[in-house]
């Protein structure tokens, strides 16, 4: 199983002052500029995937992805512009040389690495636990027997448990808000499921600040490989590899932190 945050990550386990920061890049790989950069990148998004690309309250663009975009740009001095698309519409647009590069999450499917070339992975979406504030409780398998379990039916997150925490007692609930509302009512002893999800139920007024993330995060290849990356036409090379070295440099400069904390104040890592 893969449990922990991924290597270089900041912050300390059971430290309540610690905020872990992912880091998915090799400290070093991406030291040396690319001889050649592109001139522009034009990126593709669509505006209705909170927090990642979004209208705000002004109507104003913005989110992780858009932030991300662009500090991309900035790293390779490069002329940078956005196009928003529905989702379905991106390939499309893409392949039609409307855009460069598609920031919006577009799954990495064996059918996409066909026509598609994909940037080195900047997030990843790992399992969780999450328990009552206060209670300590280790999320290990062996730890967890006869423990009560509450996740959401028919997720990738019940078919994890029941292959790995089959000692356990798993308790199924029709959708996330029930697996969650579990741990109040004290039907369950510790609940799992998606990271991301569970920090903004985490830091929302719904939670009523009664839970708190519990253990690592867990990213356990065939259950929780989902990576956000950019997609490029396959004979783009170019800006593949240099968005890649902009990944690396925005990680080792810090940037790619604040924009992290920016839009996961509670870290899902």
């Amino acid at each position: 199983m893969a449990q922990g945050a991924e290597p270089g990550a900041s912050g300390q386990e059971g430290d309540p002052a610690a905020v872990t920061v992912p880091n998915f890049w090799d400290p070093r790989g991406g030291a040396d500029r690319p001889t050649v950069t592109p001139n522009t990148i034009r990126f593709l998004a669509s505006d209705d995937f909170p927090p990642f690309a979004f209208r705000d309250g002004t109507g104003r663009l913005t989110g992780f992805n858009i932030d991300l975009a662009r500090a991309i740009c900035e790293e390779l001095d490069s002329a940078c512009s956005l196009r928003i698309k529905s989702f379905d519409a991106l390939v499309p647009a893409l392949v039609r040389e409307e855009g460069d590069a598609i920031i919006a999450g577009l799954a990495r499917t064996e059918a996409n690495t066909r026509t598609l070339l994909f940037s080195d992975p900047y997030l990843k979406l790992p399992g969780r636990f999450t328990v009552l504030q206060g209670k300590t409780l280790s999320v290990l398998p062996e730890d967890l027997a006869g423990k009560r379990i509450s996740v959401e039916a028919g997720t990738v997150h019940e078919a994890f448990l029941r292959t790995y925490f089959a000692d356990a007692t798993i308790k199924t609930y029709p959708t996330a808000t029930e697996a969650r509302a579990a741990l109040g009512t004290e039907e369950a002893d510790v609940h799992f499921g998606d990271g991301l999800s569970l920090s903004f139920w985490l830091n929302g007024k719904t939670s009523g600040d009664c839970c708190e993330f519990v253990g690592g995060p867990w990213l356990e290849p065939g259950y929780f490989d989902r990576a956000l990356t950019i997609a490029f036409r396959q004979d783009d090379a170019l800006r593949q590899a240099a968005v890649n070295h902009a990944l690396t440099r925005l990680q080792a400069k810090g940037i790619y932190a604040e924009l992290y904390l920016r839009y996961f104040p509670v870290s899902f890592y």
